[in-house]
């Protein structure tokens, strides 16, 4: 076992499982959707400017539509519709993260990415209990880093039970 030093706050134990529990530092991709949000760098493949995004009739309301990338359909998910934020207009700046999550790669639209990012375990923090809900296990926690405050996202939970469209049809998990 690791010789990691937890916070007086206490650090959630998901975090350390999504994020890596044998190493001192977190490697996230960070981006902004108005707040600054991040994932763990590992269930990133790429990041790709939003092109051409064709819509699926009857898909969730959180599922922008499909876009070819490379000759694959991959499906992509608007994160602000998801998180229930809200609306924000396709810009210059917004990206496609392309994403893999179990067996599925998905795309997550969001407002920017800015850049990757190592935080030290030791400045995570659980989320606090008071803001957290039923349908918010998907935050794993907060990092406090040089003034700011990023809230880390498990994806794998942020599409536990919602189905989205793939290549393969839809799939639900």
């Amino acid at each position: 076992m690791s010789d990691i030093q937890l916070p007086a706050a206490g650090l959630a134990e998901d975090v350390l499982r999504i994020y890596g529990q044998e190493k001192k530092e977190l490697q996230i991709v960070a981006f902004s959707l108005g707040e600054e949000y991040g994932v763990p760098i590992g269930q990133v493949l790429e990041i790709v400017r939003v092109g051409d995004i064709t819509m699926v009739p009857n898909s969730p309301p959180y599922v922008e539509g499909v876009i070819n990338l490379r000759g694959r359909v991959l499906p992509v998910m608007n994160l602000r519709k998801r998180l229930n934020l809200a609306p924000g207009e396709i810009k210059k700046a917004s990206r496609v993260i392309v994403t893999e999550i179990g067996s599925k790669v998905i795309g997550i639209l969001v407002d920017g990415v800015s850049h990757v990012i190592k935080v030290p375990c030791m400045f995570v923090e659980a989320a606090p209990e008071e803001v957290m809900e039923v349908d918010t296990d998907f935050i794993q926690g907060v990092a406090k880093l040089r003034g700011r405050l990023i809230i880390l996202l498990d994806l794998e939970k942020l599409l536990r039970g919602k189905a989205v469209s793939t290549d393969q049809g839809v799939a639900a998990e």
